[in-house]
């Protein structure tokens, strides 16, 4: 056998293998790698996708809770402001209270010592009197003196 003749019979099958091979073998596996491909990046840009709405949502949580921090801060300001207004207001009907009172105190000393003075009067008209007798030595009629004493209380 000729060593030519067999290297040609194989250089033609092996020609003939490749072009099966690139006709019907290697269009289908040419084709998968490429599907597979697409999914492969159809994936990772997916991935990529979620990986960016994932720190999307984390910047929006962290915007909602930066808001909600700032509305609980604010709602314990309004509150603190609504304490301080009470205490105020609760001061201001205490001095209102207390000036009151003291007001109604001073009315009713005021009203006290004039009664007193009016029971002085009467006390030193009385007092009068009786010196006056023991100085006449007779008894003074309180009818007919009655205005002189008036008069004698109003002085005092």
């Amino acid at each position: 056998m000729n060593l030519n003749l067999t290297i040609l019979g194989q250089a033609i099958s092996f020609a003939i293998f490749v072009w099966f091979c690139m006709r019907f073998v290697w269009p289908p596996i040419i084709d998968a790698l490429a599907k597979r491909e697409t999914r492969i990046a159809d994936g990772l840009a997916a991935a990529e996708k979620a990986h960016r709405d994932l720190e999307e949502a984390e910047s929006r949580a962290s915007g909602m809770l930066q808001e909600g921090r700032e509305k609980a801060q604010e709602f314990v300001a309004q509150a603190q402001r609504r304490g301080d207004d009470l205490i105020e207001e609760a001061k201001v009907q205490a001095r209102e209270e207390a000036a009151r009172i003291v007001a109604a105190a001073r009315a009713q000393v005021e009203q006290e010592r004039n009664a007193a003075r009016e029971e002085l009067r009467s006390q030193v008209a009385v007092l009068a009197v009786r010196g006056a007798e023991q100085i006449l030595m007779r008894e003074v009629d309180a009818k007919v003196h009655s205005e002189a004493l008036g008069k004698l209380a109003a002085q005092l």
